[in-house]
């Protein structure tokens, strides 16, 4: 099972770029996303996405948030039917054929676009942040964001939520693989996954706060919050960098403009 949000070492086009080119990109697709209600063209971006992630290597780690964002689109599809019954009706989610119940709960062109369009812009967001962690090694991060200004405790925090993630995903299948070494069946289906939850979130909060208390005297000893240290490399923007900054700023400039005349 591949670890979410762990650096892959690929060599690529996008693992090259300076972190704040890759930072100045996730906020390009990530306002375009948000602000775009076009189905057309946030497919555009998601494809966009897709072919950057084969060209640097990358696209089995960002394919392989699909099955996620499919589960997640079901639902999104699904609160929108039953919360803005706008449009044309074209069904009914509970089928009029049965009686009593039926024909509650109508099916609107206007519930389907508008979650096909939450799913894409979620589709967008969730593989653009994937393809910049995995291409950037987490001590990167942290030096850009030190540039950047950013509170050394919010950096803090990220970095560790960022590193926890893997961490607790690599623990979690040990202890789920150690409980099945040990003969523990929660048995098949739903109620099987239910139980067999307990087993495993139970170990794996307790070691979580252990290493929690851990990392904090070993941030205090190692003297985080003096500002004062070394790096081992310090990054430089190439001229890959500013041709990546320039289309950027090519690409947000005509989004804008283009949205400033649909205003207008």
């Amino acid at each position: 099972m591949a670890e979410i949000l762990a650096y892959v070492h690929k060599d690529g086009f996008f693992r090259r770029l300076h972190p704040f080119t890759k930072i100045a990109f996730i906020l390009l697709f990530g306002m375009m996303s948000i602000l775009s209600t076009n189905i057309s063209f946030l497919v555009l971006l998601v494809i966009v996405i897709i072919a950057i992630a084969y060209g640097s290597n990358l696209n089995t780690e960002v394919i392989h948030q699909f099955k996620m964002i499919l589960a997640m689109s079901i639902i999104l599809i699904g609160l929108t039917i039953i919360t803005m019954p706008s449009g044309q009706t074209v069904g009914f989610l509970i089928p009029s054929v049965l009686p009593i119940i039926g024909g509650y709960i109508p099916i609107t062109t206007g519930a389907i676009d508008f979650g096909i369009v939450l799913t894409l812009r979620f589709m967008v967001l969730i593989c653009v942040f994937q393809l910049f962690v995995i291409s950037t090694q987490p001590r990167d991060i942290v030096h850009t964001m030190e540039r950047m200004k950013i509170p050394i405790d919010y950096t803090l925090m990220f970095l560790i939520a960022l590193r926890f993630i893997p961490t607790l995903q690599i623990e979690g299948k040990r202890i789920h693989e150690a409980q099945l070494a040990r003969g523990y069946n929660p048995g098949t289906g739903v109620l099987g996954k239910v139980r067999s939850v307990a087993p495993i979130v139970i170990p794996l909060v307790s070691n979580a706060l252990a290493r929690a208390t851990v990392l904090g005297l070993t941030i205090d000893i190692r003297g985080y919050r003096i500002g004062i240290r070394t790096r081992i490399r310090e990054f430089t923007f190439q001229r890959r960098d500013y041709a990546t900054i320039v289309l950027i700023l090519i690409a947000g400039s005509g989004y804008t403009a283009l949205v400033v005349q649909q205003i207008l």
